[in-house]
């Protein structure tokens, strides 16, 4: 169905019934590093007429905290984190309210913002940037070492994949019992950049290659 303009008295009462607008951030506030035309002004009226906003992403490689920061880097200075739902922060309160004990470790293939919100969160993750630049061995008789205190790997956007990340996230969930499967989101597509979109995620990659299917945990849909 094609969508259908609102009147001016429609539009009216829809915006007197609502009390909280919910905006996605990749190409809606912003696109890239470059802020879309009229999100300022349409947030500071929002904002006036005594109405909340929460911003929702599944964009993972950032943290609430770091999220702030971009909004004001764009100009836009009254945002603060509790105001933002991430997919990171999902991944990372998913855990805590079902359990997750704290002994046991996260792999995390994604971006420093994962690592972020698990910290806070109480838990000890692996990987993330910090494996970006690590190469998987093909040698004949080469064992490839993973630590068996991973008890959940959680995928993310990652612009630093690689098969030392698929390698050691595959082998985490096929080979240490009960090892969860999270996925922050399985979008096809990105706006990474303001001129083009980009590929997304590698779950269904990694699930494929793990044999399991991923839990998914996203700002959208929290858990499903």
């Amino acid at each position: 169905m094609a969508p259908q303009l609102l009147s001016s008295s429609n539009f009216k009462s829809l915006f007197d019934s609502v009390d909280t607008f919910l905006f996605d951030c990749d190409g809606v506030i912003w696109k890239g590093e470059t802020l879309i035309d009229g999100v300022s002004q349409t947030l500071d009226l929002i904002r006036s007429k005594g109405k909340n906003v929460v911003f929702v992403t599944n964009n993972s490689v950032k943290s609430r905290r770091q999220y702030a920061e971009k909004f004001r880097s764009l100009g836009v200075t009254s945002i603060t984190q509790d105001e933002i739902f991430s997919s990171s922060f999902a991944a990372a309160m998913y855990l805590k309210v079902n359990n997750f004990p704290k002994d046991k470790k996260v792999y995390v293939i994604g971006g420093e913002g994962v690592l972020e919100e698990l910290q806070i969160a109480g838990f000890t993750g692996l990987g993330g940037p910090e494996d970006g630049e690590k190469k998987a061995q093909w040698k004949s008789n080469s064992l490839f070492e993973h630590d068996k205190s991973v008890g959940a790997v959680v995928v993310g956007l990652d612009p630093n994949i690689n098969y030392y990340k698929l390698q050691y996230g595959t082998l985490c969930v096929r080979e240490n019992p009960g090892c969860l499967f999270i996925a922050t989101n399985r979008d096809a597509v990105g706006h990474m950049t303001d001129l083009q979109e980009w590929p997304g995620m590698v779950t269904r990659l990694l699930g494929l290659i793990a044999q399991n299917s991923s839990l998914v945990v996203t700002a959208s849909n929290s858990y499903s």
